[in-house]
């Protein structure tokens, strides 16, 4: 499966309402519980958190990728939020990161979530993207935007 097709309006935010990390990664969380993307919230949400534990998936220039395996999904889920003033996330950079794209696997899945993590790294890398991400107005432009590159 494509990262591609799992961008749809209703698994982003934009802008997100939280200033700090741990509300992020709850916020982002909660995008997908919304979307009827996971079966448990709690569960999906502790593993988020203890892998962010074990290190910041902070990345440089802006970008973040906070992502983990639960059984609290049953195939790859994608939820992307933006926060145009930026976050501290414990980059790498130590720069503010303002693209958020949370991924959650099943324990079983580890192809497809290494294939989504690297297209999330190939993306990054188009500076003009990111910008226009982050410039993005609504849901419907981010998703316009991804599906063109």
């Amino acid at each position: 499966m494509a990262l591609i097709d799992l961008v749809v309006e209703n698994i982003v935010k934009i802008p997100l309402e939280s200033t700090d990390k741990p509300d992020v990664i709850r916020e982002l969380v909660q995008i997908l519980k919304d979307a009827e993307e996971i079966y448990d919230y709690d569960s999906a949400l502790k593993a988020v958190q203890d892998r962010e534990d074990k290190q910041s998936t902070g990345l440089t220039d802006g970008i973040a990728v906070p992502h983990a395996k639960t059984s609290a999904v049953a195939s790859l889920k994608l939820a992307i939020g933006i926060s145009p003033d930026g976050i501290e996330f414990d980059s790498m950079d130590h720069q503010p990161s303002k693209l958020f794209f949370l991924l959650l696997a099943s324990p079983g899945m580890s192809g497809p979530h290494v294939e989504a993590l690297a297209e999330i790294a190939k993306l990054a890398r188009s500076k003009a993207l990111c910008k226009a991400l982050v410039n993005a107005k609504d849901a419907r432009e981010v998703v316009e935007l991804i599906a063109g590159d």
